[in-house]
């Protein structure tokens, strides 16, 4: 028997898929990429924005061929799109071959869930919603020397635009020893890099009324043999400390880089959006960052077009890209989300005029991406070698401190290992390096 999961969206669901996987092994499946051969196929959606939607979709459409031919196969949604009613009503009336649907709260419930289908023959939805945290699941690892470590679940911050404190939940953090036993064991496996991941990692500790809990989970991990090297995503900026930045600054195994999502350089279009910051507020953590950590690599979020947004407004965007220069930066067109405050306001400006200004960030952010990839030209950078690149069988590709994609030449055997690259070339969004 076989069993396929595809995910679509964020690391939390990879992190997420890895687990269905896990448990998926421990009912007896073997795990397969091709839908051909699986006899139960499942999709981790993502519900942030609507070209989301219309892959996932568009995908279970093309598997109902699939279902005519095998009878037996179980076809399953999950994730967050499978935990909002109206989605699910939607898979329920018009996606007939889907049998198993079931929410982001459900996860822990996934093998009951799916032997119902199977015993039953019959659709089994569940969307109910659980605030606990289930311990102890299976997880697949790939085996590779980089792991996402989820710390905490759910949102409580409400923006104005997002939907995922709806399909996520409120927060809440794990157990500190959890946390650690599940690096540990990772670390026995041969991981040497660490992913801490939340919806917002700086509010780690807050359900339980701890302060700067997440700075003094860093610094714990950073205690555990062989990990090597530590991220964590996502920051909000409402709550990021100056506790916190003084830790990266001061461990050495927590990588100088920070995602701390902007959304937009607009004071006004900030407290629409109900981000809890304003433009000074924003730049001003980024002023402290830079201070302790000269070198660190900074990213970000950017949405373009949300409905209250102004030509004005979205030149301050533009400036604040120009005064922090982002190594790189996740930007998206405005989408909206059923339930959410803004999805009930007009827009302010026209299909056209923000397709433009879509294009006017990407040109200006592809500049200086270029631009801060320039620097590392000349300079020996330790890069974890993930295996062969994607786009170049005949090369290694890697990642370095600021979590650039390093491609070199080298024998696969290096897999796993960090190592010394000179980095001869770079390019907006890659760089190239010869071992030293």
């Amino acid at each position: 028997m076989f069993a396929l999961v595809e995910t679509f969206g964020c690391q939390q669901n990879v992190n997420d898929s890895q687990r269905i996987e896990g448990m998926l092994l421990e009912m007896g499946y073997a795990l397969t990429d091709d839908r051909e051969k699986a006899d139960v196929i499942i999709f981790n959606t993502c519900a942030i924005r609507e070209n989301a939607h219309t892959r996932v979709f568009g995908n279970l459409g093309a598997l109902k061929h699939l279902k005519a031919k095998k009878p037996s196969l179980i076809i399953g949604i999950c994730g967050c799109m499978a935990q909002q009613e109206h989605i699910a009503k939607r898979i329920k009336s018009k996606y007939r071959h889907v049998g198993l649907i079931f929410g982001t709260h459900a996860l822990w419930k996934f093998p009951s869930l799916l032997l119902d289908a199977i015993e039953q023959n019959e659709r089994v939805i569940d969307i109910s919603e659980n605030e606990n945290i289930a311990e102890g699941l299976p997880v697949n690892y790939d085996g590779g020397a980089r792991a996402f470590v989820s710390v905490m679940y759910g949102c409580n911050n409400f923006c104005s635009y997002c939907i995922v404190p709806y399909v996520r939940g409120r927060e809440r953090s794990r157990l500190e020893e959890d946390i650690l036993e599940e690096i540990s064991s990772l670390a026995k496996t041969g991981v040497k890099e660490v992913m801490l991941l939340g919806q917002n990692v700086n509010s780690y500790g807050k359900d339980r009324g701890e302060k700067d809990a997440f700075a003094l989970l860093l610094k714990k991990v950073c205690q555990i043999d062989g990990i090597e090297r530590i991220r964590f995503m996502s920051s909000h900026p409402k709550d990021i400390s100056e506790k916190l930045l003084q830790t990266m600054a001061e461990e050495e195994k927590i990588c100088n880089q920070l995602h701390l999502p902007l959304q937009s350089g607009s004071s006004k279009v900030l407290l629409d959006m109900n981000r809890h910051y304003d433009r000074e507020r924003y730049l001003s953590i980024v002023k402290k960052a830079k201070e302790l950590m000269p070198d660190i690599c900074l990213t970000t979020d950017i949405i373009v077009g949300f409905p209250t947004e102004t030509e004005e407004d979205f030149e301050d965007t533009l400036s604040i890209l120009r005064e922090v220069e982002y190594d790189s930066l996740f930007s998206f067109i405005y989408s909206p989300r059923v339930g959410t405050k803004a999805a009930e306001w007009e827009n302010a400006s026209s299909e056209e005029e923000i397709d433009a200004r879509f294009k006017r960030l990407l040109d200006l952010q592809n500049t200086i991406s270029y631009k801060k990839n320039l620097r590392h030209e000349g300079k020996i950078e330790k890069v974890l070698v993930s295996g062969k690149s994607k786009t170049d069988s005949e090369m290694l590709s890697g990642r370095n401190y600021a979590n650039k994609i390093v491609n070199f030449r080298g024998d696969e055997s290096l897999t796993g290992k960090i190592i010394d690259v000179e980095i001869t070339k770079a390019q907006t969004w890659i760089l190239y390096g010869e071992l030293v």
